[in-house]
């Protein structure tokens, strides 16, 4: 019955990706599809797992990492519309905003996943997405202070 439920798996690369990738066991239960960031890193996942890249892209030039952000939204949203995800589970940050809120959009489950780096304080995209996920996680107890709303499940390290 799982293999039914479509899944977006969705994180930028670095620590979002090894955080998503701690999740690999489950990702095989659901029809899913694996969304990041294309980089030297990255390249061979494809060879492993269901995936679509987006474009990479970091904040040091700003104009650069917006337009790319911009065209990264664009994809997410052609991503939504071709996959039609019944849940989006994202680590995230950059690409993976819009994707959370496209699936609120149009009313499917959003579980974000704030960054096992974070144990005071919020991420940005933890601030963004914590208004409309519909499962918060936190991996420390203490960020609960910051998201009372959120679940604490531990560490998924």
């Amino acid at each position: 019955m799982k293999k039914n439920k479509k899944v977006i798996f969705i994180c930028s690369v670095g620590g979002h990706l090894t955080q998503m990738l701690q999740l690999k066991n489950i990702f095989t239960d659901y029809d899913y599809l694996l969304v990041t960031e294309k980089t030297d890193v990255t390249k061979d996942l494809k060879d492993v797992y269901n995936v679509r890249f987006f474009k990479y892209c970091n904040g040091s030039n700003f104009i650069k990492y917006f337009f790319i952000n911009v065209i990264n939204a664009f994809k997410a949203i052609f991503t939504f519309c071709r996959f039609r995800p019944d849940v989006i589970v994202s680590t995230g940050a950059n690409t993976a905003v819009p994707m959370c809120y496209l699936g609120r959009i149009f009313g499917k489950k959003v579980i974000f996943i704030e960054s096992f780096a974070k144990s005071r304080g919020k991420t940005l995209s933890g601030k963004l997405v914590y208004p409309i996920a519909t499962i918060f996680v936190v991996q420390w107890e203490s960020m609960l202070e910051y998201y009372p709303k959120a679940q604490y499940w531990g560490g998924i390290y």
